[in-house]
C-alpha cells in the first residue's frame, strides 16, 4: 500500500516505477505521460488512469514541455510537495548537441525530454520545492554516447545535476542478476541534494565504500566485495570540467549554457572508449567511477521464463479463463521457415549504400525456442504481432510453438498479469499494443529495492531531526553525533 513519503512520476507510461514505489513505501502525488506520435491515441496515459484511478489534476496527459510554460506563468498549479521525482525518460535521439543556443539541447522528438526534467527541477529549486532524491532510469548506452565523443551526453546530464546541486549516484543493472525472469539491462540513477546527505554518516564514506558499499545503489542492490590488492580498477577525481562553477541560484542562463555546452563540445574529445564504467558516484563535478559485478545468486532466488509462464497459467485459471493460450499466438507452420532463418547466424558480405564500402554482416544465433531454464531476453517494442521476427520470443508448449502473451510479458517485467488490460468501455487496446508497452516499461522489483533504501533514508533524517528537536536543550552537541541505531 502507499506510504507517507511523497514522489511524482514523469514519463510515466503505465505506471512502472508507481507501482514499486508503493511496494516501498511511497505514494505517488502526481504524474505526467503524454505519447506525443499521436494525439488521439494516449494508451498508457489510459491504462495509468484505469489502474490508479487518478483524477485530470494528479494525472496529467499533455506534453511535458507545455506542462512547464504553463507552471511557469501561473496558468497550472506545481506538483503537490514531494520528496522523490522519478522517471524512465525516452531514450531516442538523446545526443546532447547544441546546448550553446539554447538550454533545451537534445536533438529528436522525444530525446529534448532531458532538458524537461532539467527545466522542472530548475523551477522548482526556484519555489522552494526541490525534491530531496532523483531516480531515472535509461538504456546502458547511455554513457557510452555518442559514437564520435564517448560518454559526452551522460557527462552532459551529470553536469545538469550538479548545477542543480545533487550528488549522483548510477549504476547499469541486469535484473535477471537480481532474481528476475529478465535478462533486461539499463542505467539507474540517484540523485540525492548535497545539503541533506550530510545528515547521514554514509555520506562521509570514501568513494570506494560509497560505490561497493553504503551508497544508496550499495546498500539496495549488494554488490560483490573488492579483495586481495588491485582487484578492481576505480577512476577516482577527474572533473567532468576544468572550469569551476559557482551555484546555480547565481548563475545567469546564459553562463548555465556556456558551461554546459563547453562539455558538450569537449568532453571525450578525441577518446575511442567512455570514461564511465558500469558503476559510479559524482560530488560537486567530481567523477568517480569502476565496474561491479553483482552477488551470485543461489539457484532458488533465481527466476526464468518457466515461472512466468507457469503463473500466466495460474491468472488464466483464477479468472476463469480458458487455461490454453489462444490459437493466434502460435506460429504459423508455413512461416517456421522464415522464423528460423531470421533466428539463425548470419555471415553475409554487404555493400554500403553511401560509401560503397564492402563490409561483412555478422550475427550469432537467437535460441529458437527460447529457453523455460533460464531468464528471458529482453523484452522489446516490437514483440508483439504473428510477423516472424529475430527478436520476438518464443517458446514451445504441450501445443507447439508460439509467441509470449501480454500477461506473461507484464510477468517478466514484475506487473500483475492484466495489468494493461482495459474493460469494455474503454478504447480497445490490442495485444501489439500491450507487448510495446512492456517494451517499454521498467522492471518493477528494481525499482521497488532502491525505493526501499530512499525510504529507509528519509525515515531516518526523520528520527534524527525528532531527537534533536526533543533533546535540543538539554543535551551538548557531542550527545547529538547519530549513532548506527539511528539508521
Amino acid at each position: 500500500m502507499p506510504g507517507s513519503l511523497r514522489a511524482i512520476e514523469l514519463f510515466a507510461g503505465v505506471g512502472g516505477f508507481r507501482v514499486g514505489l508503493e511496494k516501498s513505501g511511497w505514494k505517488v502525488v502526481w504524474s505526467n505521460q503524454y505519447e506525443p506520435s499521436s494525439k488521439t491515441r494516449q494508451h498508457a496515459s489510459w491504462i495509468y488512469k484505469y489502474r490508479f484511478g487518478e483524477s485530470e489534476d494528479n494525472h496529467v496527459n499533455q506534453d511535458i514541455n507545455e506542462v512547464l510554460d504553463q507552471m511557469s506563468n501561473g496558468g497550472r498549479p506545481l506538483p503537490q510537495e514531494h520528496d522523490l521525482l522519478v522517471g524512465g525518460f525516452p531514450c531516442q535521439d538523446y545526443s546532447v548537441a547544441r546546448v550553446l543556443n539554447q538550454a533545451a539541447g537534445l536533438i529528436g522528438q522525444k530525446g529534448v525530454l532531458w532538458w524537461s526534467i532539467f527545466g522542472l527541477l530548475k523551477l522548482l529549486r526556484s519555489r522552494g520545492r526541490q525534491p530531496r532524491f532523483l531516480l531515472l532510469e535509461n538504456v546502458d548506452r547511455l554513457i557510452k554516447s555518442p559514437a564520435g565523443q564517448r560518454g559526452r551526453d551522460f557527462a552532459v546530464m551529470l553536469a545538469s545535476l550538479q548545477l542543480l546541486g545533487y550528488r549522483v549516484e548510477w549504476r547499469v543493472i541486469n535484473a535477471a542478476d537480481y532474481g528476475f525472469p529478465q535478462r533486461r539491462r539499463r542505467i539507474f540513477i540517484v540523485g540525492e541534494m548535497s545539503e541533506y546527505s550530510s545528515d547521514d554518516q554514509k555520506s562521509k564514506c570514501s568513494p570506494e565504500e560509497t560505490l561497493f558499499q553504503d551508497g544508496i545503489l550499495a546498500q539496495a542492490l549488494n554488490v560483490q566485495q573488492p579483495s586481495g590488492a588491485c582487484q578492481f580498477d576505480l577512476k577516482t577525481g577527474f572533473p567532468l570540467s576544468e572550469k569551476a562553477i559557482g551555484k546555480l541560484d547565481l548563475l545567469s542562463d546564459k553562463k548555465i549554457q556556456t558551461y554546459l555546452g563547453d562539455i558538450s563540445a569537449g568532453f571525450g574529445r578525441g577518446t575511442s572508449k567512455s570514461p564511465f564504467r558500469n558503476a559510479g558516484l559524482m560530488i560537486n563535478g567530481q567523477v568517480h567511477t569502476v565496474d561491479v559485478k553483482a552477488i551470485e545468486l543461489p539457484e532458488s532466488e533465481r527466476h526464468n521464463l518457466r515461472h512466468v509462464v507457469q503463473k500466466a497459467k495460474e491468472y488464466r485459471v483464477e479468472n476463469n479463463l480458458d487455461e490454453d493460450v489462444e490459437k493466434h499466438f502460435y506460429l504459423d507452420e508455413g512461416q517456421l521457415g522464415k522464423w528460423e532463418i531470421l533466428k539463425g547466424p548470419k555471415n553475409a558480405e554487404r555493400t554500403h549504400r553511401v560509401t560503397g564500402h564492402q563490409y561483412f554482416y555478422q550475427e550469432g544465433r537467437v535460441g529458437f525456442p527460447d529457453s523455460l531454464e533460464k531468464p528471458s531476453r529482453t523484452i522489446l517494442t516490437g514483440e508483439g504481432g504473428s510477423t516472424p521476427s529475430r527478436f520476438k520470443h518464443v517458446i514451445k508448449d504441450s501445443n507447439g510453438l508460439r509467441r509470449l502473451t501480454p500477461e506473461e510479458l507484464e510477468i517478466l517485467n514484475g506487473f500483475d498479469p492484466g495489468h494493461t488490460k482495459t474493460p469494455p468501455d474503454y478504447p480497445v487496446i490490442t495485444d501489439g499494443k500491450r507487448a510495446f508497452l512492456m517494451g517499454n516499461a521498467v522492471v518493477v522489483g528494481i525499482v521497488e529495492k532502491i525505493g526501499l533504501e530512499l525510504d529507509k533514508r528519509m525515515k531516518a533524517s526523520k528520527n534524527r531531526k525528532s531527537t534533536i528537536d526533543k533533546y535540543s536543550h538539554s543535551t551538548t552537541p557531542e550527545d547529538l553525533v547519530a549513532t548506527p541505531a539511528d539508521y
